[in-house]
Formats: C-alpha cells, sequence, structure tokens
C-alpha cells in the first residue's frame, strides 16, 4: 500500500497486517485481529467487532484493560513529573515501596522496568549474595533452573532456557547454569554444590502450558533450599498478583521464596513495571553504582503501580480469580472432545491441552469472538482479565464449546 494513503482512508485489518508485515520483523506470529479500543474484558477492532480477551496480555491486564482508577493516576502524574533518573530522588518511589511492602510482606524492592530485567537482577542478586554472604569462590557461583522455563529473551536467559528454538543463533551463551526436571524435588538436592546460590522457579510453568508441579514440590523445595544456604527465587512475573487465586502462586503451597520477582500485571498493562522482592539480609549487598536503570522507579511508573496495586485489594480480584477460575474451569472439564488431552490450571489461568496444534482452534474461536492464544503448540491458554463477570464466562465457554466440539478432529489437515 502507498504510505502517502495511510492518512487519506480508513484502514482496515488487513490494511495494518500488510503493513505490519512490511516494515516490522516477524519475530511474533500474531492472530489477525487489529485491536484499536478495549475496556474491562473486551477489546474492539478496527473493522467495528467485540472480542472477549481471553489472554489479558499474558497476564499484564489483571486489572481489565483501561481501567479508569489506574488511567486518572497515569494522567495525572504525567502532568506533573515523568522521569528524574535515579540521580535524584522523586515523591512517588518511596510510596511505591512501602505500599509493595504492605501488600506481599517483603523487606525491600529494587524496582526495573520490563519482567526480563527483573529476572535479570535477581540472577545478579543471587550471583553477588553468593560470592559475599555465603563465600562462594569468585566467578564460579551457579543457578539451578528447570527445564520448559520461560524467564524472558536475554541472551542470559535464553542461556538456559530448553527451547531450541529461543537458542537458536544467538549463542555464545552465559555459563553458570545447571537444569533439572521442573517439580523434581530430588533432582533439586541431587543438583545442588557447594557453588548453588539460587534456585530459580516458576511456580506454574506458564509459557510451558500452564505446568502446575506436583504438590508439595514448592514446600520441598524451599525446605531443601534453606538446608542447602541457597537462594528460592520464584518468578511469579505471570503467576503472580492474583493470576492463580491467591495474590502469588507460591502461597498455594504455604512458602515464602527468598526473592520474588514481578511485573506485568504491577502495572495493570499502563506501563513496564517490574520488581525484585527479599530481604534486607539479600538486597544489602547493593552499593551505589553495582545495577541501576534510567527508568527504573520512576515516578510515572510507581504511580500507576501504586493505583494498579490498589485496584487489586479495593475489587477483590485476588478472591474473584480463586472464585471464578474454579467455576471456569469446572465448566471446561465437562467439554467431551477427542482432541482434549486435559484441562489444567489454578484460578483464571487455565491450559486445555490438545492431541494436535491448537493454532486452528484459536483462530476459529476468534471468529466466534473469543481471543486465545496457543502456547507450546498444542495447548490453548484461557487467562481473562480478573474483573471478567461470571455471565461472561458462560458466554466465552459456549463458544468455545462450539468449536472445540464440533470441530473436525484435525482441523489443521482441512
Amino acid at each position: 500500500m502507498p504510505t502517502d494513503l495511510i492518512h487519506e482512508e480508513r484502514l482496515h485489518t488487513h490494511d495494518f497486517v500488510e503493513l505490519e508485515n512490511e516494515f516490522g520483523a516477524h519475530n511474533y506470529s500474531p492472530l489477525d485481529v487489529v485491536i484499536d479500543h478495549a475496556e474491562g474484558c473486551w477489546v474492539h477492532d478496527v473493522d467495528g467487532k467485540r472480542y472477549l480477551d481471553c489472554l489479558a496480555a499474558y497476564s499484564a491486564v489483571n486489572q481489565g484493560h483501561c481501567h479508569p482508577k489506574i488511567l486518572k493516576a497515569l494522567v495525572e502524574q504525567a502532568g506533573k513529573v515523568t522521569l528524574t533518573s535515579r540521580a535524584f530522588r522523586n515523591d512517588q518511589l518511596p510510596l511505591f515501596y512501602k505500599e509493595l511492602h504492605e501488600l506481599t510482606g517483603y523487606d525491600m524492592a529494587l524496582p526495573m522496568n520490563t519482567g526480563a530485567e527483573a529476572v535479570e537482577t535477581a540472577v545478579k542478586t543471587a550471583r553477588k549474595w553468593g560470592y559475599e554472604v555465603k563465600g562462594i569462590p569468585h566467578d564460579q557461583a551457579e543457578i539451578i533452573v528447570c527445564d520448559n522455563n520461560f524467564h524472558g529473551r536475554t541472551v542470559t536467559i535464553v542461556s538456559f532456557s530448553t527451547e531450541r528454538q529461543y537458542r537458536e543463533g544467538f549463542g555464545p551463551f552465559t555459563p553458570g547454569f545447571r537444569t533439572i526436571p521442573f517439580g523434581d524435588a530430588r533432582a533439586l538436592e541431587d543438583a545442588i554444590t557447594p557453588n548453588t546460590c539460587g534456585f530459580l522457579v516458576e511456580p506454574i510453568q506458564g509459557e510451558a502450558g500452564i505446568i502446575v508441579p506436583p504438590a508439595g514440590f514448592l514446600k520441598q523445595a524451599a525446605e531443601i533450599c534453606r538446608q542447602n544456604r541457597v537462594l528460592l527465587m520464584a518468578d511469579e512475573i505471570q503467576s503472580g498478583l492474583g493470576r492463580t487465586g491467591k495474590l502469588f502462586a507460591y502461597m498455594h503451597e504455604g512458602i515464602k521464596p527468598d526473592v520474588l520477582i514481578v511485573g506485568k500485571a504491577l502495572a495493570g498493562g499502563f506501563y513496564p513495571v517490574s520488581a525484585i522482592l527479599s530481604s534486607w539480609e539479600v538486597l544489602r549487598v547493593y552499593k551505589p553504582g553495582d545495577h541501576g536503570s534510567t527508568f527504573g522507579g520512576n515516578p510515572l511508573g510507581c504511580a500507576v503501580a501504586r493505583a494498579a496495586m490498589r485496584v487489586l485489594v479495593e475489587e477483590k480480584l485476588v478472591e474473584r480469580s480463586a472464585e471464578l477460575g474454579a467455576y471456569f474451569i469446572s465448566l471446561l472439564k465437562t467439554l467431551h472432545s477427542a482432541e482434549i488431552k486435559e484441562v489444567r490450571g489454578k484460578g483464571l489461568w487455565i491450559g486445555i491441552e490438545l492431541g494436535g496444534p491448537a493454532r486452528p482452534y484459536c483462530e476459529a474461536l476468534k471468529q466466534e469472538g473469543v481471543l486465545c492464544k496457543e502456547t507450546h503448540d498444542h495447548v490453548i491458554r484461557v487467562a481473562p482479565p480478573l474483573v471478567i463477570q461470571r455471565k461472561e464466562i458462560d458466554w466465552a465457554f459456549e463458544r468455545i464449546r462450539r468449536v472445540l466440539e464440533k470441530a473436525p478432529k484435525h482441523p489443521h489437515k482441512h
């Protein structure tokens, strides 16, 4: 399409798809729906069609799209001051720290922007703690991770991914990581050496297909880490802030990680805000100049995150996730289809595992007005904003049932 026509006519879905394919790197394979506005659980495309969002931007919009209270905080703060860098102090960061402490119970926080930055910060923290507190020899620190993990896309993080595509063409890789099977406490114990400083784990694996570990695994892992003086680091970027029916997924097992990694819904989808949370004993290893971020802890992000946390509490979204998630899962387990291998999840974080590719079903659901996305090819992820209503779940379920029960056994062959 000639670029001089872009501002001269109303563009439709195919026009935007064409522009994106021509001028953007092809590192995503999105469904061909072009969203131009959204509210709560609903999104609208450029052609005027409405869809129920059952992905919630990978749990970043737990509070719903364009929540008015978070929007108000964004607009008000944007008119005051947006960025000072950490060279100076601002009035929002101390309040963000205090309210994060009150919400989570952790002593201290170190703010960043994206989830990957927070994971990188956790890796650096564990290593520095290992050298300065545990006494691990210089440059010998090891961190244990799980297979099928997803913690981000930086070179260090893909260094310990077991997904071949995430690594292909990006080496050489960062050393210092050992991989164990997810959910295997004995393997964790066996992998620990005197040089182990941390165990990095998702309490429930999201990108792997909403994989819930065996009951008791996290509790065993916490005890093994405590006995061996290893930091238990929980990546709750997707699973946290209400997604699984608890404030954090680790709470299902009554433990408390040494390091908690948060992001996504921390700012309700308005702005990238992430952080690692820990005790004074761990975070005291940092001194000025050791680590930083121009945008980390900026006043705009802090104001937005403060509002996003308030919405979670005031609207009881964690409790809603527990109640409505159990309801949604119970409905999905009534589905009768030869293609369905398993329905699993916690709270409003649900995976429907299929015997074949999930993409054709996601495309069929789009036609029905429900937006889901495949993960690991054969799993449909269902994770709507936590503000969803029971009647909207019923509406979505009828369309999911229609697609999964009436679709051909192998739609990709037709």
